[in-house]
């Protein structure tokens, strides 16, 4: 895979958008409250992925219960994420909060790679990913200091 293949692009595009989505729930939950915030969020994803769905009509929506059961809790993880960070931005930073919890996915992700867990492609700890691990947590520690 290239840097520029439409994966890396799409992912890049993803992390700037991450970084909005962070600083207005942030704000948003600043003043209004977090359980606010994690629900107006919600709300307008709720929105935005029904006039997909609509424009779709409907998609593949009716194979919802093909996937695993425990993948259907990935909409109640959302909310954890965004309640996280509509409290954390406030008090911590973007930038430390980002990192804080950019950090805690990717040592997570290498952990569950490493036990090919929950349908994760299995690549198993070697050196140079252990070394990433590491300099992800000194990179980590010197952000959010």
């Amino acid at each position: 895979m290239t840097f520029f293949s439409p994966a890396v692009l799409v992912a890049l595009v993803g992390g700037v958008v991450i970084c909005f989505q962070s600083l207005f729930s942030g704000v948003i939950g600043a003043r209004v409250g977090v359980p606010e915030s994690v629900f107006i969020v919600h709300l307008g994803g709720l929105l935005l992925s029904a006039v997909i769905m609509l424009f779709l009509r409907g998609g593949n929506l009716a194979a919802w219960n093909t996937v695993p059961w425990y993948t259907l809790s990935a909409g109640f993880l959302g909310v954890v994420i965004v309640g996280s960070i509509s409290y954390a931005v406030p008090r911590m930073g973007l930038a430390s909060t980002l990192t804080v919890t950019i950090a805690a996915q990717l040592a997570f992700g290498a952990f569950l790679d490493h036990f090919g867990l929950l349908g994760a492609m299995q690549r198993t700890f070697d050196l140079p990913r252990i070394a990433g691990l590491v300099a992800l947590a000194l990179g980590t520690w010197l952000v959010v200091r």
